[in-house]
């Protein structure tokens, strides 16, 4: 079992700000010569696309507990209409 969540958004963030960092480092270097009208649409879309990551990841999340308790709540109705003694109709 692991220890905490897996949170795909937060990782896609990570790596867009890392990508940020190096394409800054690569300008302030001199190395590449960029223009600052590359930087907003990298932010924005990045940002953009963490929290579809996130939603998406939510959404199935949600669906996965719903399909397991529902799972587990038709399992026990039919473990307490077979069991012995049990007057429960369908």
């Amino acid at each position: 079992m692991p220890r905490h969540e897996i949170r795909p958004g937060r990782a896609v963030a990570g790596l867009v700000m890392l990508t940020l960092a190096g394409g800054y480092a690569a300008d302030a270097a001199g190395v590449w010569n960029a223009p600052w009208t590359f930087f907003v649409p990298v932010f924005v879309g990045g940002l953009w696309l963490a929290a579809t990551v996130t939603w998406v990841s939510y959404r199935t999340r949600r669906r996965r507990q719903t399909r397991k308790a529902s799972a587990e709540a038709s399992a026990e109705a039919s473990a307490e209409a077979s069991a012995p003694g049990s007057t429960r109709v369908r």
